[in-house]
Formats: C-alpha cells, structure tokens, sequence
C-alpha cells in the first residue's frame, strides 16, 4: 500500500480503526490528504474493513466485493501499520509538547503500529505524577504497552505484562542500550534511587546493573546515586573499567571494596589501595587477571589462593608447585584450569591427598584417571570426577560402597543406562533423578518421570 497513490483520493471504512483512536485515525488522513467516508459511491478507490463492524456493514462490504467493483479491499491493520510508517515524529513530537495533551500521547503509547524507536521518545515525555508502574490505571496502560512491545515470548507468560517482573525479565533479555537507558531514566525508577524504596522496583534496576548492554552512564548514575547493593552488582561486572571503579573505591563501603575485591579486572592502582585488608588480598589473589608484577605480590604472601586461580600461567603453575608446600599444591590439584603437564608433575609427587585431589579433577587427563582405577581408595574420587572415562564409570556401579554409587548418581557423565541402574536402590533414588543429565533425557524421551 502505497499513502502518496490515496492523495486526494477517498477511502471507505466500515467499522473502526484500531490501533488508532478515532480522532487521530481522522487526523492521520486528513494529514495525507485522503478523503474518509462511511457510504459507498463511484469516487471510493479502497474499502476498509475496521474493527467492531456492525452486521450491516458486514453484509455492504461482503456484497461490494461480490460485485466486484473498481476498489481495493484491505483490513484496517494494513492501512494503520502505513499510516505509521508515514507519522513525522519531530512534528508530532513538538505537537504533543505544545498541547500537554496526555491523553493523545497515551493513546501512541498503547498503539502497536509506531515504530520502537518514536514508542521510547514518546516515553520520556510521559508524566507518571509521582505514581508507580501500575499505580493508576493510565499508568498500568503504559506499562503494559512497553512490557507486551519488548518482552520477547510474550504469548507464552501474557501476565507478566501487568507486573514490575515483567519490566525485571524484558530488561534482563534486552541488548538494546536505548531500551534501558530510558527504562533507567523513567520517573518511578529514579523515585526508587531517589527515596531507596519500593523493593520490586529495586530487582528492576538490579536487572539493570547486571545486563552487559547498560550503557556507562546509566552506570555511573547508579555508582552515584544508588544502594549499596546496586553499587556491589556494578563492582563485580567484567567490563567495570578503572574510572567506576576509582569511583567505587571512594565510597569507602566495606560491601562495595568486597564486590571489588572479586573482579577479575581490578585497575593495579585500585589493587594496590585494596591490598590493605587480608580478606580483600586473598580474594584478589583467587580471581585477578594476575601479571607477572601482581603475581610475584601475591605469590609471596598468599601462595594458597594464587594457586586456586584460574587464570595463572603455566610458568606461573610451575613456580607454585616448586614451593614443595603441601597445602599449595593441593589448592593447585584442585584448581580446573590446571596445565596436564603439572598434574603429572603433582602425580609424581606420590602423595595420597594430593592424588585424591587430582583424580577429582576434570582437568587431569584420562590415562591418569584410567590408572588410577586400580586402587580402590581412588574410586570415590573417580566417581566425582565428570572426566572419568565411561567404561571406568561403568565399573565403579559395581562397587559396593555406597558414597562411591551417590557421586555416580550425582555424575553427569554417568551413562544413562547405570543411572537406570542405580536409581533402583532407594538411597540413591533422589540424587539420580536431581543428576541434570537424566534429567534431560527424561525429558527428551517424554517418559513423564515425576521428580
């Protein structure tokens, strides 16, 4: 459909529009210069079926078809998704601004034609009067307009449009940085910051500080302005960059230093001011990105959790390991992103609990888990370990010790078929049908198992 081709030409409508409230649908083809009438004559160059129509027009329209006249015949939806295609937005913008018609933006608002982009310019000039989302029942329209346009699968949980869980579950499936900077910028948002209230508001904005599409400002207005929790979300994010976390750090709350402590990307100069707490070091020396600068700082007087971190270097592996400090190497067994070559390096080290740790590990290679089979104080260790190879995994279901077949039924690697076999056994029946992979498997063989 082509609006410049009905210039100056009429169009016929039975019932009425939709999306559009009958004045601004009269409104839209008075401004494209299309003529609207109610009654059939020669000059008619479309037929409109609308909404609501009454059996007479049902019956006009059916017929003027029958006798296959010169018009086109379209539905009311077509016309209206043209018509806002065509909406100028500055002008209705500047349009809504002069007249403080609330009523007329409302009515945009809740039209699903506009484009996404006029809907959010639209929503920063909506006055939410010191109401929340779904306070009064203009504001509760808005809302659900905005839910229903952006929450994807919105057919299969409808409801959620009607509740702050809605905003919560379309701001956390968002990429759209536009969608949730004006989300953070509406009024019963920044109400909430304000006044530190309204708890459900507060899981919206958490939703927020935790979507990696939030745009640095919004997040910086939070740092400012927000709870403490707010600011503890945005310390533990990846991609918090050493400006937000200097701003972090003045605020001098211990919650705050503690998320900081955490990230893996801390600045070296906010390292270095942290380092003042033992509890903050430690937790640095467990998750930081570590250099050869910071790890030699850690490695000297926090060994322990330098060798828990999954991001040390080989070299770096070695150097713990050289130590020859029990407690170090066993933190090292544990660790999953250890090197294969260390773990052979530890294996030849021929100490119990160290071994135990290692057989437990998924990083420990095969062979070394096939080996160690042989002895039967491995097996509850084989048995945990998601890597152990099927065939030994098929074995340990023989064994008669029951904390062994637990960590079997708990095993997602452990084959389907001893799981079957397994669940048999009333002490093991619950952590069988808890295991995520039989889980699966129930599921997709739509056996209607009852957990």
């Amino acid at each position: 459909m082509n609006l410049n081709e009905l210039e100056n030409k009429t169009v016929l409508l039975f019932g009425q529009s939709r999306a559009f409230s009958a004045d601004e649908f009269s409104a839209q083809m008075k401004y494209h210069k299309i003529n609207l009438t109610k009654e059939y004559n020669e000059d008619v160059v479309l037929v409109v079926d609308g909404k609501m129509m009454t059996p007479y027009e049902q019956n006009n329209s059916d017929k003027l078809y029958e006798d296959k006249i010169a018009a086109k015949f379209t539905a009311i939806d077509s016309l209206e998704k043209e018509l806002a295609k065509h909406i100028d937005a500055d002008t209705l913008m500047m349009s809504l601004k002069l007249s403080h018609d609330k009523d007329r933006l409302k009515d945009f608002l809740t039209n699903s034609m506009i484009s996404d982009e006029l809907f959010l310019r639209l929503l920063k000039m909506y006055k939410w009067n010191g109401d929340n989302f779904f306070d009064t029942d203009e504001n509760r329209d808005v809302s659900a307009a905005f839910i229903v346009r952006f929450y994807k699968n919105i057919e299969r949980n409808h409801n959620v449009q009607y509740a702050a869980l809605g905003f919560m579950h379309l701001i956390s499936q968002t990429k759209s940085e536009k969608l949730i900077e004006v989300m953070s910028y509406l009024e019963p948002i920044q109400q909430t910051i304000r006044l530190g209230t309204n708890e459900a508001n507060y899981k919206i904005i958490s939703a927020i500080s935790t979507n990696y599409a939030t745009p640095k400002n919004i997040l910086k207005m939070f740092i400012k302005n927000a709870n403490s929790y707010i600011r503890t979300l945005i310390a533990m994010r990846e991609d918090c960059d050493e400006e937000m976390q200097m701003h972090l750090l003045e605020s001098d709350d211990l919650k705050v230093l503690e998320a900081l402590s955490y990230n893996s990307n801390l600045s070296k100069q906010v390292v270095k001011k942290l380092l003042f707490n033992e509890s903050f070091a430690k937790n640095m020396a467990k998750n930081l990105c570590l250099d050869d600068e910071l790890f030699e700082i850690f490695f000297k007087n926090y060994p322990n959790e330098v060798a828990k971190n999954e991001f040390i270097s080989v070299d770096m592996q070695n150097k713990l390991v050289s130590c020859h400090t029990q407690e170090v190497m066993i933190s090292l067994a544990s660790n999953e992103h250890i090197d294969k070559k260390v773990v052979v390096s530890l294996l030849n080290e021929d100490i119990k609990e160290l071994n135990l740790a290692l057989y437990e590990n998924s990083a420990t290679p095969q062979e070394s888990l096939e080996e160690a089979y042989a002895n039967v104080l491995n097996h509850f260790a084989l048995a945990n370990n998601e890597n152990t190879p099927k065939h030994i995994l098929e074995l340990l279901a023989k064994s008669e010790d029951v904390k062994v077949l637990k960590s079997l039924a708990k095993n997602a690697s452990t084959p389907i078929d001893v799981l079957y076999q397994l669940q048999l056994d009333s002490r093991l029946e619950r952590a069988v049908k808890e295991n995520p992979n039989f889980g699966k498997h129930i599921m997709s063989e739509n056996i209607g198992w009852e957990v």
